[in-house]
């Protein structure tokens, strides 16, 4: 892990979305570099190229074109190279058949996209500050959906 900053990818095909993300980050007192992919496709192809910087943390939107979260997280998961990328699901479905979906298939914490800026950054500080080591020993339900 580079001391300098965080690696962080985002994505999202909606694009006030990806913004207000970027913006967030850019307003933390966080070191990060953060990434933006349109798509699922684009996402892995990013990730499985051999010069790829790969992230620490991965905010993952469900529903997106090409190839979708879900898809992506499947792809993740299968490939040992990616197993210290700790992935955030970011969606705006709260449905509890994604939840139980992607929490069974790996992910490490579901977020419920927040309808407003100051809640975006306090999400995305709390998520960026756990220490991913100890929360992904342990991973559990309980603490697998943030609340806010």
């Amino acid at each position: 892990m580079n001391k300098e900053y965080m690696h962080i990818i985002l994505a999202d095909d909606d694009e006030d979305d990806r913004l207000f993300f970027t913006d967030a980050f850019e307003e933390l007192k966080i070191n990060t570099k953060v990434k933006t992919y349109n798509d699922g496709a684009e996402l892995m192809d990013y990730l499985n190229s051999e010069d790829s910087i790969l992230p620490e943390i991965l905010f993952l939107d469900l529903n997106m074109p090409k190839k979708n979260g879900i898809e992506c997280l499947h792809e993740i998961k299968s490939n040992p190279r990616f197993g210290n990328i700790a992935i955030a699901i970011y969606s705006t479905s709260s449905s509890e058949e994604h939840i139980e979906e992607t929490f069974v298939n790996g992910a490490n914490i579901y977020i419920k996209k927040p309808n407003d800026f100051n809640t975006l950054k306090k999400v995305l500080s709390d998520v960026v500050t756990i220490n991913w080591q100890y929360q992904t020993s342990g991973l559990n339900k309980d603490n697998f959906l943030l609340r806010m």
